[in-house]
């Protein structure tokens, strides 16, 4: 500052910006004008001036937002000059400066006023009556309306409102921006695919832009939640509406909030055409209320700790001609009439002869210190708004007399500089646009990064969310499968590489899709139509199909049992039958993450009352067996053939006979095979699961050579093959015993059925034995072979011989199942379906059709959906006859122990020159027949 008297004000002004940092003090109204007005220059006078615009140049280089009141002398009354002056302060760029801290101001609710204002000025000037040349009133419009149609022209804004974001009223994207935000989110958390959700958002955001801007109305679609809005609705100073207009807001309630909001509209309309004192004064309340919305400190922006600087208003020459005489009235009789404080600082320069027009001072004399008439105004300011008292003074204004001798230079000619102690807020470092911005770069990597994790591990995801009850594991090398339950939107067909159809020569007609789609009509109809008289069972199975695409889905013959069983169960009882898909990959290799996915499962859905499948015996076959007993869950099982399973756990059931029994019936063949008196030797040759975990070759291997020595065969060290790249190797094995001196007669082949082609081919190329007749006898997984013409081959000097778990034959005179599986399942011929059609032959199909009727009965007892428990209990009740495989008959099963009664066959497949073996069974028994095989019905054809 140039002079002492402008040092002394701007630092009791900072001593105010100090305090407004930390409190909320009452902001005065500051009138400098000269002590001294006897001078005929007018100097003095000048000079206040001056101060008036040093004092403004030095709070703009400190970055307070503060405005000029231009020197404007239009209106036809000083009232409404001064109301001019005001209406020029809600245009934002009024208030920015050099170094302006934070963001631009905004004045909304001056903005209305000034709206409402401009359309009372759109309409005839004798509005509200009607207008005299309309003649008869009669059809004439209602004076309410005809300034309604005119705000919506304007869209409630200023008439001068002509920028582009104003015609596309971007006011309301506060409203239309979180809408569209809330869409987004809510198809995000739906799951939908990003590209769906950022469609749905915009489609949001362009339809209510369209709403609000576009099509005709009375108002913005908005208009009710608008900040303005609710002021307008709630403030005490607006006068009240004429009776019998609504008065209530809600914003919950819109159309009743709308007609308040246009009753309040007409009624300030009417007094403002008055153009009185009130006009003045509602401009003033509402520059008040915007100010103070723009320095709220908790606000969501945190703008008030952001703008640490009250806001000032600078009036250099404010005298009755311009109105400035009139707005300082009208601000202290507004603040005094609301008692509310607000942050505006008001500095004005006043003329002498002026002052008696602002009443009394409250200073007492020249050299007063300026923090001696803050504080005196203070003290008189509690007194100074009492009604008593009001014609007496202005209580909000300060008036303070500048003797001449302070406002010259002093004699050095310095400029002092009085500034408050400024330092950057922490809600300016931790909550601004730059902090903003990096939190959402944080934030949408963060959110980036975790989605992609998501979409790693889970089958199914979106941008938050994923489905819990399935996972992506690896599979082949560079192969993922997905493991788990199927749900929501996940189809385990969409992760094979062909259509699943088993095998690719299409001996299983349907395709994985087919079978999945039917299953989920059923779920969906049973849900929509019994959701309270259903159980739920899963079935568990490899449902994954190898790197090469030509290779089976294992799992499929199975689930087109299951679904045989649900389609005719569904069709026929009053309790429904709902069934869950579960894939343990190719070859079960994860069941156990399978297992865990079928546990967490049940927990939330007490329906699921038990498992089916689970037909591969691997090491972690006894951890799934636990973990879904724990579960209270019990499993039946159609070909899981494994001994020691039934003996362990009380939970397990399986239709299939077990790899011990199974080879003692092998047994049978093995003593017809036997030349009393001579030494024949025998073989067993196994698959290599030292890196593996399959339990089944190892049982195959240990009980084969255990009957082979029973039997009195001399035997040979036991061979074990590997598998590299899904090849079995087994030519250095067929050399070593073809080319000795020991050929065997008899082979024990402890392998899988995908095998026995590639042993054909060895023994049939090898010399030493290709001129032997060998004998092997192998375990039920040959019931999955072809030995059909154009199926697999067998060496012309090699009989094989092996175990099927389903005898069909026998069973099917007393059986629906193939009725049913003519009507259910598509593409099996048009002859007629038995048990010989292609699709049916290996068994696979009924064991798991009959697995999924004995877990149904035993959860619909008594015609009532049963508990888990209860149909744990209730399976060892269970007899059921007329089924593919025959009786199922678990009446007998004690726990912990081996059953009988199990369906079983024992086949011989004999090679011939002509490469079309032969095929016939020696002898069976179908489920529920507990008669022990002998030889003479298992006789085998001596060799020619």
């Amino acid at each position: 500052m140039s002079t002492g008297a402008g040092v002394d004000v701007q630092r009791r002004l900072e001593f105010l910006v100090r305090d407004f940092r930390t409190s909320r003090p009452p902001m005065p109204v500051v009138v400098l004008h000269a002590e001294d007005v006897s001078g005929a220059d007018g100097s003095d006078e000048d000079r206040v001036v001056e101060l008036v615009e040093e004092l403004y140049a030095g709070h703009d280089a400190h970055g307070t937002r503060c405005a000029v009141a231009p020197d404007v002398r239009e209106g036809p009354t000083e009232l409404r000059r001064a109301a001019g002056l005001v209406r020029d302060l809600s245009d934002p760029k009024r208030w920015d400066g050099r170094r302006s801290l934070y963001r631009r101001y905004s004045f909304p609710r001056l903005r209305l006023v000034r709206a409402i204002e401009d359309a009372v000025g759109e309409l005839d000037a004798d509005w509200p009556r009607l207008p005299s040349a309309s003649g008869v009133a009669r059809g004439a419009p209602d004076p309410a309306q005809r300034l309604l149609d005119q705000l919506a022209r304007q869209r409630w804004r200023p008439k001068d409102s002509v920028r582009w974001s104003a015609r596309l009223n971007l006011f309301d994207m506060a409203h239309i921006l979180p809408a569209s935000l809330v869409a987004v989110l809510a198809a995000l958390l739906a799951r939908s695919h990003w590209a769906v959700a950022l469609g749905s958002g915009l489609g949001i955001l362009l339809l209510l832009t369209l709403l609000d801007n576009i099509l005709p109305g009375r108002a913005p679609i908005f208009l009710w939640l608008r900040r303005e809005s609710r002021w307008f609705m709630t403030t005490t100073f607006l006068r009240a509406p004429s009776p019998g207009r609504p008065t209530d807001f809600s914003l919950l309630r819109p159309a009743r909030s709308w007609n308040a909001i246009a009753a309040r509209a007409h009624d300030v309309a009417e007094a403002l055409k008055t153009g009185d004192d009130f006009q003045l004064q509602l401009y003033v309340l509402a520059l008040f209320e915007d100010l103070r919305d723009n320095h709220r400190r908790w606000s969501w922006d945190l703008r008030g700790f952001k703008r640490p600087r009250p806001p000032a208003l600078f009036l250099p020459r404010a005298s009755a001609e311009n109105g400035g005489i009139e707005l300082i009235k009208a601000v202290s009789d507004v603040r005094s009439r609301r008692s509310e404080l607000d942050p505006l600082v008001i500095v004005a320069a006043v003329r002498g002869a002026d002052v008696r027009r602002l009443q009394r001072s409250v200073i007492q004399g020249p050299g007063t210190a300026p923090w001696t008439w803050y504080q005196e105004w203070g003290r008189n300011l509690r007194a100074g708004q009492s009604p008593s008292r009001a014609l007496a003074e202005l209580p909000w204004v300060i008036k303070v007399p500048l003797p001449g001798d302070r406002l010259v230079p002093p004699a050095d000619g310095q400029r002092h500089c009085v500034k408050a102690a400024a330092k950057p807020t922490a809600a300016r470092l931790v909550w601004s646009l730059h902090t903003l911005l990096l939190v959402i770069a944080l934030l949408a990597t963060g959110v980036g990064l975790r989605a992609q994790e998501l979409h790693e591990r889970h089958c199914s995801a979106s941008l938050l969310t994923a489905n819990q009850d399935s996972a992506r594991l690896p599979g082949d090398p560079g192969g993922t499968e997905c493991i788990g339950i199927a749900t929501g939107d996940v189809r385990f067909a969409d992760w094979l590489s062909s259509d699943g159809t088993s095998p690719a020569r299409d001996q299983t007609p349907w395709s994985m899709a087919w079978l999945e789609n039917h299953i989920r009509e059923e779920n969906e109809s049973i849900l929509a139509e019994h959701p309270d008289n259903h159980v739920t069972v899963v079935y568990a199975g490899p449902l994954s199909s190898p790197s090469d695409s030509r290779s089976p889905v294992k799992g499929i013959e199975e689930l087109a049992g299951v679904y045989l069983a649900q389609a005719a169960i569904n069709d026929s009882s009053p309790v429904q039958l709902r069934v869950l898909i579960a894939n343990g990959g190719v070859d079960m290799r994860h069941q156990v993450r399978m297992a865990d996915a079928i546990a967490a499962y049940a927990k939330d859905d007490p329906t699921v009352v038990g498992v089916l499948g689970a037909g591969r015996n691997l090491t972690t076959s006894v951890d799934i067996a636990r973990k879904l007993g724990n579960g209270w869950l019990p499993v039946v099982s159609g070909t899981n053939s494994a001994t020691d399973l039934p003996r362990r756990f009380a939970n397990w059931f399986s239709l299939a006979a077990t790899d011990e029994w199974q080879v003692a019936q092998l047994g049978l063949i093995a003593a017809q095979l036997r030349e009393p008196g001579t030494r024949q030797h025998a073989l067993v040759l196994a698959r290599d699961t030292r890196k593996t975990d399959d339990r089944y070759t190892q049982e195959q291997a240990k009980y084969g050579g255990r009957m082979l020595r029973k039997q009195g065969y001399a035997m040979l060290p036991q061979l074990e093959y590997a598998v590299r790249a899904g090849q079995p190797e087994l030519q250095v094995h067929t050399e070593k015993f073809c080319q000795g001196g020991s050929v065997p007669s008899v082979i024990y082949f402890a392998g899988r059925a995908e095998d026995v082609a590639p042993l054909m081919t060895q023994l049939n190329t090898e010399p030493g034995c290709a001129r032997q007749r060998i004998s092997i006898l192998t375990g039920d997984d040959l019931s999955k072979a072809d030995f059909s013409p154009g199926g697999e081959g067998v060496a012309p000097s090699v009989t094989l011989y092996h175990s099927t778990l389903a005898e069909l034959r026998l069973a099917a005179p007393r059986t629906m199942f193939y009725k049913n599986a003519a009507k259910y399942l598509p593409k099996l011929g048009s002859g007629e379906v038995s048990y010989d059609t292609q699709a049916l032959a290996s068994g696979q199909t009924a064991l798991a059709h009959d697995a999924a009727q004995t877990l149904y009965r035993a959860a619909s007892r008594d015609g009532a959906p049963q508990s888990r428990a209860a149909t744990w209990v209730h399976l060892r009740t269970v007899k059921l006859g007329g089924m593919a495989t025959g009786t199922i008959d678990l009446t007998g099963a004690k726990p912990y122990a081996d059953r009988s009664g199990h369906s079983i066959a024992l086949k011989e497949v004999k090679g011939t020159p002509d490469g079309k073996p032969t095929s016939r069974v020696l002898c069976s028994r179908i489920a529920g027949d507990a008669r022990l095989l002998s030889v003479k019905e298992c006789a085998v054809k001596p060799e020619d």
